[in-house]
């Protein structure tokens, strides 16, 4: 999959009323304290969605988080073991243990910064005469106490982690074809034989939907390890669930269907044992509205995500965040004419011009009604679609 691109390339008018908000509440406190989050983003089409999710990734970048971003479309849901290794081929975990191999080498009385570059720790210290016995158990004691010691992380996950960590310090040594036999198990490769692994001195089982949510919680914490803030993840498109058409590469059955509901309903129950996640999916309207096949089919999913009391004002803590609802309360004639003028000036290379107020005050009617989202309203208006 190529990478996401995460500059944001809408204008933030309008939506930085929830943006900041998350940016602030979510990003800079209860997620890098060690809380972690479920969010759930719907709207009709062209509601902003998408736009809303690249622009939190941005936001999550700024706050020095691992990001992840994927459509449902793309990757199977109703199995969570696709969904973490794909979290994890996105989040780069050699990246991560390469910071946390720093920490071992400060815990050890040395500057990392005065090790030169591409020499390996071990090599260092045989440079300065120090790879004694007593120094080689000592970064032996600190893997262990790094890595096994955590009690957020499963046991295989820390070994494995610990071994490879060791590879990027020089000690202990690790073949290269070992390195690879690692890293090929955490990202779930089903050919590779346990056999194998037993060989390295840990028994690994191999990874599926049922401990794929403890390899996620294990992941999470290495990234914080590394010294990152926490781990964003955002999926749009979740709507492919009930979808029909034949242009769709994927098609849910109902069992299917089922098996994401649970999933999730699963992640739900289990997010208060995780540690800096936040994860956020996001849909059309038609998820919710859809009574045979949408979220409110599976009761265990919609008691969970469902908002008890809706109040007059927009909720910015709610869990199941509405964007219609948003925009009708937030997009003033005003707001919509910043908009209008900020995607201007970034699409400077095609045909779109700013609305004035007169044009504004119709669209903000115009959007109470209808499949069309502000936000999509805004771009057609425009492009000339509905204004001459």
């Amino acid at each position: 999959m190529p990478e996401f691109d995460k500059t944001p390339t809408l204008s933030s008018c309008g939506i930085d009323f929830l943006s900041d908000f998350w940016r602030e509440k979510y990003l800079q406190e209860y997620i890098r304290d060690g809380g972690s989050k479920i969010k759930f983003v719907t709207g009709r089409t062209g509601s902003g969605k998408t736009h809303f999710l690249r622009l939190m990734t941005s936001l999550a970048n700024e706050e020095h988080y691992k990001t992840v971003h994927f459509s449902a479309k793309d990757i199977w849901m109703h199995d969570f073991r696709e969904i973490y290794v794909e979290i994890l081929k996105q989040c780069d975990i050699m990246d991560c243990l390469q910071a946390a191999s720093l920490c071992v080498i400060r815990e050890m009385g040395y500057d990392p910064d005065e090790i030169p570059a591409n020499m390996k720790f071990i090599d260092y210290l045989s440079k300065n005469g120090s790879a004694d016995p007593v120094t080689r158990r000592e970064i032996r004691s600190q893997l262990r106490s790094l890595f096994l010691g955590d009690p957020l992380l499963g046991n295989n996950f820390a070994l494995a982690c610990s071994l490879l960590t060791g590879s990027i310090l020089g000690y202990p040594t690790l073949e290269e074809q070992n390195k690879e036999l690692l890293l090929l198990w955490l990202h779930g490769d089903r050919n590779v034989k346990l056999s194998q692994l037993r060989a390295l001195g840990f028994y690994p089982a191999k990874i599926t939907r049922y401990n794929a949510r403890n390899m996620l919680r294990s992941l999470a914490e290495v990234i914080h390890m590394g010294g990152y803030s926490g781990l964003f993840a955002a999926i749009d498109d979740m709507e492919i669930l009930i979808s029909r058409t034949s242009l769709e590469t994927v098609h849910y059955t109902k069992m299917k269907r089922d098996d994401t509901y649970e999933s999730i309903r699963q992640l739900i129950d289990d997010i208060d044992s995780m540690h800096h996640l936040f994860f956020v999916y996001a849909f059309n309207r038609e998820l919710i509205d859809n009574e045979n096949a949408g979220l409110k089919s599976y009761q265990a999913l919609w008691m969970r995500i469902q908002n008890e009391i809706v109040g007059e004002r927009f909720n910015r803590f709610s869990d199941m965040v509405d964007l219609d609802r948003l925009a009708s309360q937030e997009y003033t004639p005003e707001t919509i004419v910043a908009i209008s003028q900020s995607l201007a000036d970034h699409r400077q290379n095609q045909a779109a011009a700013p609305l004035n107020e007169e044009d504004a005050k119709a669209l903000a009617i115009q959007a109470r009604t209808g499949n069309i989202g502000m936000a999509q309203l805004i771009l057609n208006a425009m492009e000339g679609e509905n204004h001459g």
